[in-house]
């Protein structure tokens, strides 16, 4: 938002009392204020003028005091009504008068106060930026990230099966001997064989009790 130039304001009272009422003397006392000493302090328009321009002009430090108050279009114009200012006490002879000059340098003063709020706060902004920055952390070989093109991990082999697990395999497809107690192979019957001369007695022949022929 663009701000208004508050200066702008007595010195177009100024102008609107010499070009539209120029009966009215800004010299000639509008009352008479009595102090607390006795004395008489006679208050004329001139006056009143002086002291709503030193008011808006303290308005005017404290607008461009704030951060981001005044834009370059407010010192722009600014400037603008102080040149307009300088043309008529300058260029027009009713204009040239210790009120209207006065006035103008509170314009003056209004435009040279922007610029010099403006880059002291520029370089009150240059200077906290580095303080406030937060400094990088230093990089460790632990903490350094490892680039996302270095080489990929190697897949994770199959487990190796342990050591009794394999044994157990092993004497599960290979059972162990079975032991025979001799008096259950004593009792239980030879099985014998086709021919009659070979027995499993020993693996001799069978010998025939009968007589030979």
């Amino acid at each position: 938002m663009v701000g208004f130039p508050l200066l702008l304001i007595p010195l177009a009272i100024y102008n609107i009392i010499v070009f539209l009422m120029p009966g009215v003397s800004l010299a000639e006392p509008i009352v008479k204020l009595t102090l607390m000493s006795g004395a008489e302090w006679p208050l004329t328009l001139s006056d009143m003028l002086l002291a709503l321009g030193i008011v808006l002009l303290l308005f005017e430090v404290i607008k461009g005091a704030r951060p981001g108050a005044k834009y370059l279009t407010d010192h722009l114009l600014s400037l603008i009504v102080f040149g307009g200012a300088v043309a008529e006490f300058l260029l027009w002879p009713r204009f040239g008068s210790s009120t209207y000059f006065l006035l103008a340098l509170l314009a003056l003063v209004d435009f040279l106060s922007g610029i010099a709020l403006r880059a002291r706060r520029g370089t009150q902004l240059a200077t906290a930026a580095p303080r406030g920055a937060r400094r990088p952390a230093s990089v460790t070989p632990e903490s350094r990230p490892e680039p996302e093109f270095a080489n990929p991990a190697p897949a994770p082999s199959p487990p190796v099966p342990a050591a009794a697990s394999v044994a157990e395999s092993v004497l599960l497809d290979h059972p162990q001997p079975q032991t025979v107690d001799p008096e259950v192979a004593a009792a239980s019957p030879s099985p014998e064989v086709p021919s009659p001369e070979l027995q499993p007695d020993n693996g001799l022949p069978r010998r025939s009790d009968a007589p030979p022929h």
